[in-house]
């Protein structure tokens, strides 16, 4: 399982260790983001919101922060902006230092998103759109663009000269480019368009690239604001990447697999667990609560 723990140059290094899907048929949901029972999430969810409320408020030009203001909170949520804050503590931070980050990683999520509900005539549509259709395609286009745009004046704005951050949020900036780009998450969306239209075998390698990248991502960017050593960016990075295709196996259940995908997601809850190993055990509960909301 060592392949695994990182995002190699394989061109699907999770082949051996993971179920096969079958692409002609749509996925269905089988777990919930975040419990609301779970006070922790709910408080890290709440700050990341209310963040994203105070920078993206409707203002003239209307044309522009209409659209960005409804398709921003009305994406589908997503737990690598809290596994971020969560990082961030583990390794002696506070959320402050890594909230501008945590809300960025939403709104790249927000306009992937947009991005993937895109009209196209090349493709089986299995996603339904969130929320009723308000905008043209264009404007749809147009407005994710700007979205990835704002994640980045965000993350540049929390630059702070008296925390002496700049080192550390540049550093962050080329993580976020690096998951969001040509070898990220643009790089499963185009074999996930391989795996749907032509029934390719890429299901592993997509869920790496998307879910397990964008959650690596975000554990990586918040140990690293946090002041983490390379060791423990390492190490969150692996455990964001088990988690992130933890849930997306969870999230893609088909029939006559189940067993066979409820050892694997039980398989990378472990290994995500032996990486947690390395952090004081009380410290790390909060961030390993995220393995009991995927239901293990």
């Amino acid at each position: 399982m060592a392949a695994v723990l990182c995002i190699s140059s394989n061109p699907n290094p999770l082949a051996n260790k993971m179920p096969r899907s079958n692409p002609s048929r749509p996925s269905r949901t089988t777990m919930a983001i975040m419990s609301q029972d779970q006070p922790y999430w709910t408080s890290v969810h709440a700050e990341i919101e209310v963040h994203l409320k105070q920078q993206i408020l409707v203002r003239p030009p209307l044309s522009v922060f209409e659209p960005m203001h409804h398709f921003v909170f009305s994406a589908p949520p997503s737990p690598a902006p809290a596994l971020c804050l969560a990082a961030c503590e583990l390794v002696g931070g506070h959320r402050d230092q890594a909230i501008a980050a945590a809300a960025a990683l939403h709104l790249m999520h927000a306009a992937a998103v947009m991005h993937e509900q895109l009209p196209s005539t090349d493709r089986p549509k299995t996603k339904p759109k969130p929320g009723p259709m308000a905008y043209s395609p264009g404007i749809e286009l147009l407005t994710g663009d700007g979205i990835f745009a704002f994640g980045y004046e965000l993350l540049a704005k929390s630059m702070d000269p008296a925390q002496n951050n700049s080192d550390r949020v540049l550093r962050v900036i080329v993580e976020m480019t690096r998951a969001m780009g040509s070898q990220g998450m643009v790089d499963g969306q185009y074999h996930e368009i391989l795996m749907l239209c032509k029934q390719s075998r890429y299901y592993n390698y997509v869920c790496e690239k998307k879910e397990g990248g964008f959650h690596a991502c975000g554990a990586a960017c918040g140990a690293i604001l946090g002041g983490a050593s390379e060791e423990e960016i390492e190490r969150l990075r692996r455990y964001g990447l088990c988690v992130g295709v933890m849930r997306a196996f969870s999230n893609r259940v088909e029939e006559g697999n189940e067993m066979e995908t409820k050892e694997v997601v039980k398989e990378l809850g472990s290994l995500a667990l032996k990486e947690l190993e390395f952090f004081h055990e009380g410290k790390a509960e909060a961030i390993s609560s995220f393995l009991h909301v995927l239901g293990l």
